[in-house]
């Protein structure tokens, strides 16, 4: 499918509303001796949490600046329907609509989920081994029938495969309610558990099944098990994690033998043990929490001939982590044993214990690979890649036993592969490559890896894709992309949609800058707390590599990020707005200061150990003051802002985007203009549905075209 024009016809910007003013409340306190004004806290509505569950009760002159806000967005991409319209069909085009995942199998069955000629959501299906027909256990776009929202959560099916239990968020302020299917007559039975974080663990019984709630505060604290047929009411609360700073998940071993409850923040974690045999089973500790520490555990029944966990862990000065194993017995620390040692600069990244193998995923030069250690003999052998940059996943599957790995592969210009592996023969067979409807040649696009110098000297990496022939005179537009905190690392990966933008001669450019553990922990350390400002500097060095070596200039670069990342383009906006023609925040966290002195925020005290608690240390209150962007934008000229929000997010809440955009419009000294827009009927991830979240890329697009000038007249022309 041919790109849509952008440049003929010319489109005409109509006259603009007027441009949205939030009006000026000033209050002030007064924090470590320091007085904080903020006029415009009364954006945040008193009853925020009645609002996360249904939007209407939002404040009326709250409501009434955010739809301002709308229209005025929604006027600035008016003249440009027509090209919205068409990279929304242009990406559609390749997704390939009636796609299915690779069967996955469990005893007499093989599940999957799939998707139908234009569904928004996905169907869940089975079928009976070796040949069976297939079975829709469950139609995500009957059930998001009728629903402004539905995101369909977690489904798992129970060990005796006669149940589903599946959870949905209809508001996309992530509280799931969870149901359960009967699977032989196709009826949900008469239960709804609500206010859950849609996590699910059965027991191997079939008829007993693990949840979380969310407390009042939106907290994910309490851990309950449910019998089927009895009412959610009686349920049993097994576990309740104390410290305001810690989540709980769950999760199960490989072995499918034991329940994991696993509580933790960015640093530390513990680990809870349930007998999945035991419908009365009670937690049982691994480890007691330690500051600092953090461990994953898995399960083996006979390593060395002893029932004993296998322990992904930092302990003991492993910066990079190591793998122990403690016996069943008694796997408290003074007891973990040395099985993969630590080696600085290659980062352990996840681990599964396999009867015959264990497999981890593990990081090295800013490069993913798979190792696999046989139990028999320690013997290890890693699966080879050539490409120069590319992103692995592993696919643990449902069974203990499986004779073949999966894994997932691809890279910025390879389409995403699911492989099976022979981990005895060490053979490798393509189950599934992803399919572009539209057409993709690989070889037509090139892939790199380049090394920014930060200020202090540390090497950046910056991952790109381009099309081949793209002329490198500084003549192209970019898109750089950042994220940089709670040490996730950006994959390398494949995207349909950003190809929209690199057939139009941008490059599309992503800096694995500091707070990501793309370079291993010290990467992550050195990107946080005190040292959060190296995550910002990374990224303007990346830009200002890219412009040095003649890939784009700052009059073509558009910058983006969201959520953590949406604070980074807020921090670069205030830091640089020279060296950028436009920035594209999605759910920004920049309100940062104030969020993190508000201990009543469901995720503050969680966030305390990545940015400080500037309520009791007067240092990290000093810290976070100097780079928080709500709190640094000054007089001066930004470059054009594309800022999104959603109204029920519980993670970055809408009053913060809100607040910075009413704060750089009257402080904006150029005439680019700065846009906000709130998705009243979402959260955190935006749209739910496959399709209804192209509209929304579909306008970053737009956005960023218009920024650089390929568009027709440019985003500096926009009245401001």
């Amino acid at each position: 499918m041919a790109p849509p024009s952008t440049s003929s016809p010319k489109a005409r910007d109509p006259v603009l509303p007027e441009i949205p003013r939030a009006p000026r409340r000033p209050t002030t306190r007064t924090v470590h001796g320091t007085a904080l004004t903020d006029a415009y806290a009364w954006l945040r509505a008193d009853n925020w949490r009645e609002v996360m569950r249904d939007p209407a009760v939002l404040a009326g002159d709250i409501r009434t600046y955010l739809e301002a806000e709308n229209a005025y967005s929604d006027a600035a991409f008016a003249p440009h329907g027509a090209l919205k319209d068409g990279l929304v069909a242009e990406m559609r085009g390749r997704i390939k609509e009636d796609d299915a995942n690779v069967p996955s199998p469990d005893g007499p069955f093989a599940y999957y989920s799939r998707h139908r000629m234009g569904g928004q959501h996905p169907l869940v299906c089975r079928k009976a081994l070796p040949e069976g027909d297939e079975a829709i256990l469950l139609d995500g776009d009957a059930e998001a029938a009728g629903k402004a929202y539905f995101h369909l959560g977690p489904v798992r099916h129970s060990a005796d495969h006669r149940r589903l239990a599946f959870a949905a968020d209809e508001a996309g302020s992530e509280l799931f309610t969870i149901r359960v299917r009967d699977l032989a007559s196709g009826q949900d039975l008469p239960l709804a558990i609500a206010d859950t974080t849609g996590d699910l663990l059965w027991g191997a019984d079939g008829a007993t099944l693990y949840y979380i709630r969310r407390d009042a505060e939106h907290r994910p604290s309490l851990v309950y098990r449910h019998r089927i047929g009895t009412d959610p009411a009686t349920d049993e609360l097994i576990y309740q994690e104390p410290d305001k700073g810690f989540f709980v998940s769950l999760g199960e071993t490989q072995s499918k033998a034991f329940g994991l409850i696993a509580c933790g923040d960015h640093e530390t974690s513990e680990a809870h043990l349930l007998d999945l045999a035991d419908p009365a089973a009670r937690p049982r500790l691994v480890a007691a929490r330690t500051v600092g520490v953090r461990y994953d555990v898995e399960h083996h029944p006979s390593v060395k001939g002893t029932d004993s966990l296998v322990i992904l862990t930092n302990a003991d000065g492993a910066e990079d982590f190591k793998i122990v194993t403690a016996p069943m017995a008694d796997p408290a620390r003074a007891n973990w044993r040395d099985l993969v040692p630590h080696r600085a600069g290659r980062m352990i990244l996840s681990h599964t214990a396999y009867r015959h193998h264990l497999v981890r995923l593990e990081r090295q030069d800013g490069l993913p690979r798979i190792v696999l250690h046989a139990w028999a003999d320690g013997a290890e052998h890693a699966i080879a890649f050539a490409e120069e940059a590319y992103s692995l996943g592993l696919n643990g599957g449902y069974e203990f036993d499986p004779a073949t790995l999966r894994f997932t592969y691809a890279s910025m210009t390879t389409p995403s592969e699911v492989w099976a592996y022979d981990m005895a023969a060490r053979t490798r067979e393509l189950l599934k490559r992803q399919e572009v409807p539209s057409g993709h040649d690989p070889a037509a696009y090139v892939t790199r890896r380049l090394f920014a110098t930060a200020p202090d000297g540390e090497q950046v990496p910056v991952s790109l894709l381009y099309k081949a022939g793209t002329p490198l005179d500084g003549s192209a537009p970019c898109l750089l992309y950042g994220y940089g905190a709670y040490g996730i690392a950006m994959p390398a990966g494949f995207s349909t949609s950003r190809l929209s933008l690199v057939d139009r001669g941008f490059v599309y450019a992503i800096a694995h800058v500091r707070g990501g553990t793309d370079k291993g922990w010290r990467w992550y350390a050195d990107g946080k707390l005190a040292k959060k400002t190296h995550t910002f500097t990374d990224f303007i060095a990346a830009a200002e590599h890219l412009v040095a070596h003649g890939f784009t200039r700052p009059e073509r670069i558009v910058a983006q990020g969201g959520s953590a990342g949406g604070m980074l383009m807020g921090a670069i906006a205030n830091m640089r707005p020279d060296l950028f023609a436009g920035i594209v925040a999605e759910v920004p966290f920049v309100d940062v200061l104030a969020t993190m002195l508000d201990d009543t925020l469901p995720l503050t005290p969680p966030e305390w150990p990545e940015w400080g608690n500037p309520i009791r240390d007067p240092e990290a209150f000093r810290t976070i003051l100097g780079y928080s962007p709500v709190d640094n934008v000054r007089p001066q000229a930004y470059p054009a802002i594309f800022a999104l929000a959603g109204l029920t997010d519980p993670r970055v809440t809408y009053w913060e985007p809100a607040k910075w955009v009413a704060r750089l419009r009257e402080a904006n000294t150029s005439s680019r203009p700065i846009l906000l827009r709130t998705n009243m009927e979402a959260g955190h991830g935006g749209a739910a549905g496959r399709f209804d979240r192209l509209e929304e890329v579909a306008l970053v697009y737009i956005f960023a075209l218009k920024t650089v000038g390929l568009l027709e007249p440019r985003m500096e022309s926009v009245p401001a």
